[in-house]
């Protein structure tokens, strides 16, 4: 069973990265358009949030699951409700201002912000 988690997390921690790459990718695309006024939220942006909460999610539910069965490590609460926390206002920022064009430099700067944030706990913490 051990061995089925880990091919799991694997899996979900590659959708995991490309939620976030979808996510910043959107953003960086949009950086040039912000001169021209002529920013929106891109789907990919939308759909890389998804992806990134639902993933996490579930990836959190594989290290239960691999805890309850006597592998893997403690999980560490407080990050996976920062970036919990974090992934959900960027989803939210995505979903309101989606149909808002051009969407203002304030909300994209934000929603790069704390991407990047969500990438630096990551990594660092």
């Amino acid at each position: 069973m051990l061995e089925l988690a880990g091919i799991l997390k694997m899996f979900l921690v590659v959708l995991h990265l490309v939620g976030m790459a979808a996510l910043m990718g959107g953003f960086l695309v949009q950086i040039k358009a912000l001169r021209a006024k002529t920013a929106e939220i891109l789907p990919a942006m939308v759909h890389g949030a998804w992806t990134s909460f639902l993933t996490g999610l579930l990836l959190v539910g594989v290290r239960e699951w691999e805890l309850a069965m006597g592998g893997g490590e403690e999980l560490d609460n407080a990050k996976i409700a920062i970036k919990t926390v974090v992934v959900l206002i960027v989803l939210t920022l995505a979903i309101i201002n989606r149909k808002k064009k051009p969407v203002s430099g304030s909300v994209l700067g934000t929603i790069g912000a704390l991407t990047f944030l969500n990438v630096v706990l990551a990594v660092f913490w």
